[in-house]
């Protein structure tokens, strides 16, 4: 492997949502050193941080029937039961949720915890309170996505943060995602619920890192074969 490959294969992807930004960044960074060299380089760390928040590295996805992945890089928040969002349509009953917290210096890039076909799609504006906090179920912009999988239905909802203003969705319904197949994003700082079906349990621990697309949340069939994994 050459020089050049080698610093190749070490460099991580960024996204390409970032782009816009990074490209004003540049331009920005361009005319400050122009104009007033300290300020100039302040606006180049601030674009070397742009491409470093918008990052999308490859992960290892488990595949197996019943596995059910992190959609999210970031600390587990929240464990326990709670009703859905009334737009999802997943009834008024209380079922197991699991919430991820991302903070700014996590990868934004949110993937599918797995296999399904996307069945409703629904975005509700709302408020910009703490992502981590309960009440940010029910009070901030979220956009829930509804997968018809193998375990039965499953509700991911996108919640924006105190600084995330944006949620960017990569997919329609009536599509169907692999487990760890990327679905979206969220800019600068927000969270990411899983609700699951009655009587999964949760085989992590609010407090826990967990990394979107490898680590596994809930399994339904926990003495079932060995998974196998993909790359994406």
């Amino acid at each position: 492997m050459s020089v050049i490959d080698s610093i190749r294969s070490g460099l991580v992807p960024v996204h390409r949502e970032g782009y816009p930004f990074i490209l004003i960044g540049a331009a920005a960074s361009v005319l400050f050193l122009w104009l007033f060299a300290p300020l100039g380089w302040i606006a180049v760390l601030i674009t070397v941080w742009i491409c470093y928040f918008f990052r999308d590295p490859e992960r290892v996805t488990p595949v197996r029937e019943g596995l059910v992945v992190s959609p999210a890089d970031g600390r587990v928040c929240l464990i326990g039961p709670a009703v859905p969002p009334a737009e999802l349509g997943l009834g008024d009953v209380p079922l197991p949720r699991i919430c991820i917290f991302m903070n700014v210096f996590d990868v934004h890039v949110n993937r599918a915890p797995l296999a399904g076909r996307i069945t409703r799609i629904a975005y509700r504006p709302g408020k910009f309170l703490s992502a981590d906090l309960d009440k940010a179920s029910e009070d901030n912009e979220r956009s829930g996505m509804v997968l018809d999988t193998a375990i039965g239905a499953v509700g991911v909802v996108q919640i924006a943060g105190m600084v995330a203003r944006r949620i960017v969705s990569f997919v329609r319904e009536g599509e169907s995602l692999a487990p760890g197949e990327r679905f979206g994003l969220i800019r600068f700082g927000s969270r990411v619920d899983v609700y699951l079906p009655a009587g999964t349990r949760a085989l992590v621990a609010e407090g826990q890192r967990a990394i979107a697309g490898e680590t596994v949340l809930a399994d339904r069939e926990a003495f079932g074969p060995e998974p196998t994994f993909r790359i994406d």
